[in-house]
């Protein structure tokens, strides 16, 4: 069976970069993507969200970044995937959702239902999308109300007539509030105290958050989302739930969920109709688990102190948006690095042959 130099797993905007890398750099591969159309979990944001309101997509290298307009995010972004495809031919099949990655005596073998890809290497580049993360508080499972995870966020106007309950301390629970307070009843609810910042978000600021990502990834621990350390800012459009006070009343977690409400610690019962789960997502990397990639702490383990993107368990791999590289920026640098990793183990390779 035909066996490619390395085969990409995801074609959102990680995946993208690694592809026009490798072609670049003339190393033979293929990109499954699990959607059946361009665009990754672009595809499956909101209506509502506006290219004005996204915290910012990257330029794909060799292309100008789309416009920050009013166009729908999840029309304008896969538009500008599906364009950016085509005009660097990147050899792309969909859609195709790898099931486990296997060892197959030295040979990587990508699994998808009956099909499967042999490989030299792998780029994993699926993300965080696919893979939300929803804790269990006690009484939840009793709510006679809407229970939502971002993944599900309909838009706000679903919400007009509701008693809303926003949970999760990030940049979606904050946009989310943003767009809910002025149309309805919301309140705001965090594990922890929020950390905002009214600085500047300096190139500077940018790469301290990162490398404390970076730190964690180096550990083989976990890695925390970049915007979890970067502190939380407001945008105009969300200034007016500011003005309402919804960011000042944010209270500490309830005690427990009941039928109708949340029960709060000090006994009191709030009425709620919705809860809108904003908590947040974990890698995607369980079809990699056959390859025992994780460390003993739990996290797979890049090299370079946690900067670069090569898997210290297995050299063969590379994971972009992951960790550090879990944004626009990120992904883009990470696809080189990830690019020139394959390159650096196909040089290897053909060296301890010869």
């Amino acid at each position: 069976m035909d066996i490619f130099d390395s085969v990409v797993i995801g074609a959102g905007q990680a995946g993208l970069s690694t592809s026009y890398h490798l072609s670049r750099l003339g190393i033979r591969h293929v990109v499954l993507d699990a959607d059946d159309e361009p665009g990754g979990a672009w595809r499956h944001r909101w209506d509502a969200l506006t290219m004005r309101d996204v915290h910012g997509v990257a330029e794909l290298p060799g292309e100008a970044a789309p416009p920050r307009d009013s166009q729908r995010a999840n029309i304008a972004v896969p538009a500008y995937f599906a364009a950016y495809e085509k005009t660097h031919r990147l050899p792309i099949v969909r859609p195709v959702r790898a099931d486990r990655v296997d060892d197959d005596g030295g040979v990587l073998v990508v699994h998808a239902g009956e099909r499967e890809w042999r490989t030299k290497t792998l780029v994993n580049a699926t993300g965080t999308w696919t893979h939300p993360f929803l804790p269990h508080y006690p009484g939840m499972e009793t709510f006679l109300g809407e229970q939502l995870h971002t993944v599900d966020y309909p838009g706000p106007e679903h919400f007009i007539g509701k008693r809303v309950l926003v949970v999760g301390g990030g940049a979606s629970a904050v946009q989310f509030l943003g767009a809910l307070a002025p149309l309805t009843q919301v309140s705001w609810v965090t594990r922890r105290e929020p950390v905002w910042r009214d600085d500047d978000f300096t190139p500077e600021a940018g790469a301290a958050a990162v490398a404390l990502v970076e730190q964690r990834v180096a550990q083989g621990l976990p890695p925390q989302s970049v915007v979890s350390v970067t502190g939380l800012m407001l945008r105009p459009q969300e200034r007016e739930a500011e003005r309402l006070g919804v960011y000042a009343a944010r209270r500490p977690m309830f005690e427990r969920i009941e039928p109708d409400g949340v029960r709060w610690a000090d006994g009191s019962f709030e009425r709620v109709d919705a809860i809108l789960w904003a908590t947040g997502f974990r890698p995607a990397v369980g079809h990699l688990a056959p390859l025992h990639l994780r460390s003993a702490a739990g996290g797979i383990q890049l090299d370079r102190h946690g900067r670069g993107t090569t898997a210290v368990a297995d050299p063969r791999i590379q994971l972009v948006g992951y960790g550090p590289s879990a944004s626009t920026i990120g992904a883009n640098r990470a696809g080189r690095s990830a690019a020139k990793g394959v390159q650096r183990m196909l040089a290897a390779e053909l060296s301890a042959t010869h």
